[in-house]
């Protein structure tokens, strides 16, 4: 099967080419690899097209956007892979055999989606693990409890977003989540949960960056639950 990776970016060129790297190293063969730019004025084109050069599965655009959610939206639109997944700008995949292991999951388990661990890193030491967030198995019960898997560790088949949709342009900072609220209700969908760390994050994100972001996420957050009647 074929798996589109889509990348956000948006004066990235500090991180960029290791988020890059660490999706053209991955040892499973059938990626395309989006990367929508939202207008960098740094170096972050020249790097993404310097990498596009060399590796004919990545295409990428570079134009204004309305932020990350429209980025991603715009990469799910021209995505035909039958598999989904996200790396953020200042992520990067944990090791070159990620993607096959979530294949492979994908196959044994006819899952619509997968999803696994996920380690905050320092921003300057990525061998330094902040914060070590390990998932758990899904049961529908766990949603009424505030949990949700890591996002950026998820991956989804594309028939996933045709049905019910992309990120809901009105969240700034959660749309993810209402996303994850939306889908992980549907009782006719199977997520499956590998024990492997997918994503490496550096700390210091959209979302938890300052204060005034944590309290507009818990906001959002708040509202995410009320609209998906949970």
């Amino acid at each position: 099967m074929k798996v589109s990776i889509i990348t956000a970016t948006y004066n990235s060129a500090e991180t960029i080419k290791s988020c890059i790297d660490s999706v053209i190293n991955q040892s499973y063969c059938d990626i395309e690899y989006i990367i929508m730019d939202g207008g960098s004025e740094d170096d972050t084109i020249n790097i993404i097209s310097e990498a596009a050069a060399l590796n004919s599965n990545i295409i990428y655009k570079s134009e204004p956007d309305k932020g990350i959610y429209d980025a991603l939206n715009k990469g799910i639109a021209r995505a035909t892979g039958a598999i989904i997944g996200f790396v953020h700008s200042d992520d990067y995949i944990a090791d070159i055999d990620v993607v096959d292991s979530i294949v492979e999951t994908f196959n044994m388990n006819k899952a619509h989606g997968v999803y696994g661990d996920l380690h905050y890193v320092a921003f300057d030491d990525t061998n330094k693990i902040v914060r070590n967030w390990v998932s758990k198995p899904y049961h529908k019960k766990l949603l009424k409890k505030g949990w949700m898997p890591a996002h950026p560790t998820l991956f989804l088949k594309k028939e996933i977003y045709d049905t019910y949709g992309l990120f809901n342009m009105s969240y700034k900072i959660a749309a993810d989540y209402d996303f994850v609220l939306r889908v992980f209700q549907q009782a006719n969908l199977k997520f499956v949960y590998i024990e492997k760390t997918i994503i490496k994050m550096r700390v210091g994100g959209v979302s938890n960056n300052s204060l005034k972001n944590i309290v507009q996420k818990t906001k959002e957050d708040f509202q995410a639950i009320k609209d998906n009647n949970i």
